[in-house]
């Protein structure tokens, strides 16, 4: 039995929560986990599932500039939806940008308010 038996979170860091909110729960219609305790910094817990995703409010150390232009190509979150076509709809009454998968899976990428590439894969 491995001893890593799943991803419990990731974390991303973000600007503002707030605006970072407006794109993972307006567009991507995630819930807020309540349960997050006051960390001395502002942030969110989004659930996925069994899954969170952690939205940090704290001042970034990585580099911001001269990420690749496909997300694919940057480190990113993978988020298994339903259906794509649906995703596409809520992306482009948005305003965000998007590029197709190159590995030919019905897959996407785009990137959050704050420059983090997420991966959008239909299963």
């Amino acid at each position: 039995m491995p001893l890593v038996k799943a991803i419990d979170h990731c974390s991303l860091i973000v600007k503002n929560t707030e605006k970072a909110l407006e794109f993972y729960m307006g567009i991507l219609e995630m819930e807020v986990d309540p349960s997050r305790p006051d960390l001395g910094y502002p942030g969110a817990w989004l659930q996925v599932g069994e899954m969170q995703i952690h939205l940090l409010e704290v001042p970034n150390p990585d580099c911001t500039e001269n990420r690749p232009e496909h997300g694919g190509r940057d480190h990113h979150v993978a988020l298994a939806v339903c259906d794509l076509n649906i995703v596409v709809q809520h992306l482009e009454s948005a305003g965000i940008k998007y590029s197709k998968s190159k590995s030919g899976r019905a897959a996407l990428f785009c990137r959050d308010y704050d420059g983090n590439a997420i991966e959008l894969v239909e299963k």
